[in-house]
């Protein structure tokens, strides 16, 4: 599934569907910040897409299967598709720079290509974009994490965004933590069908491997895959049984709840800026 939507945003796919909405006068067929221009995004804003969702990966190693940009791209499709499902939204440029910890021979730093950047370097991009997004006429911000390491991170910088702002009702930014608790409960669907926790991991097994399988199979290195996990090689689980059938349950957990949550925060902001009945 998520996989076919990934080949819709090809080059060819990509600009055939520009042409073929500009000759029906219709919006750009895009969600994604990044391939827009300047006056159809204003334009789109002016009709009402009025949310933006800021997708967030991380740069980091993920076993000798799995490259290290699994985040960056899985985020891309997913935060696409809530996007696509919300109607009203579109997608800013994936934040692929993240804290990872100290620089120094620890955690994922001991692993080739992993970046890491200062925390405070980290809250202040999501700040600015959230700054720049407000500005532009944007009136919800949706920040998607899809690493765990910064998940405090999102929601100190959203907190500290709406105290700044709350003298104006109309605009708030979220910490969407439902998208990356959705990737969580995944883990429950997999026990359910017989597999065990030293198969699922917490980093590059099982769960995380099937992901990266249904968002794009490219990310996964097929010759690779097969060899039995060893200590040291930067997998915590068995990656050996992940499918992309697997992943595809757990896109539908993701997709399914933020989507969900959006909606929720949307319908209970409408009700807080409606004027009281006299």
């Amino acid at each position: 599934m998520i996989t076919r939507v990934l080949r819709l945003h090809g080059a060819v796919a990509l600009a055939a569907a520009f042409a073929s909405a500009a000759a029906a006068g219709a919006q750009p067929a895009t969600v994604y910040v990044d391939e827009l221009t300047s006056p159809e995004l204003r334009q789109l804003v002016a009709s009402g897409t009025t949310i933006v969702l800021i997708p967030i990966g991380g740069t980091e190693q993920n076993g000798p299967h799995m490259v290290l940009g699994k985040h960056n791209v899985r985020v891309h499709v997913l935060a696409g598709e809530i996007a696509r499902r919300l109607g009203n939204a579109v997608v800013a440029p994936v934040v692929a720079y993240v804290p990872e910890g100290p620089v120094l021979p620890t955690g994922h730093m001991r692993y080739a290509g992993t970046i890491s950047v200062p925390d405070a370097a980290f809250d202040a991009v999501l700040a600015g974009a959230a700054r720049s997004f407000r500005q532009h006429g944007f009136r919800a911000i949706y920040f998607l994490g899809d690493h765990g390491g910064y998940q405090k991170n999102e929601e100190r910088v959203a907190a500290a965004l709406d105290r700044e702002w709350k003298d104006d009702p109309s605009f708030r930014v979220h910490a969407l933590t439902d998208y990356y608790r959705a990737a969580e409960a995944f883990d429950d669907d997999l026990r359910q069908r017989g597999f065990g926790d030293a198969q699922i991991g917490t980093h590059a097994g099982l769960a995380d491997t099937a992901l990266a399988l249904a968002v794009d199979p490219s990310l996964v290195r097929a010759d690779r895959l097969g060899r039995p996990p060893t200590p040291g090689d930067g997998t915590r689980g068995d990656p050996r049984q992940a499918t992309a059938a697997l992943g595809d349950i757990g896109v539908r957990h993701i997709v399914d709840a933020s989507v969900a949550a959006i909606r929720r925060f949307e319908q209970n902001a409408a009700t807080r800026i409606q004027p009281a009945h006299k």
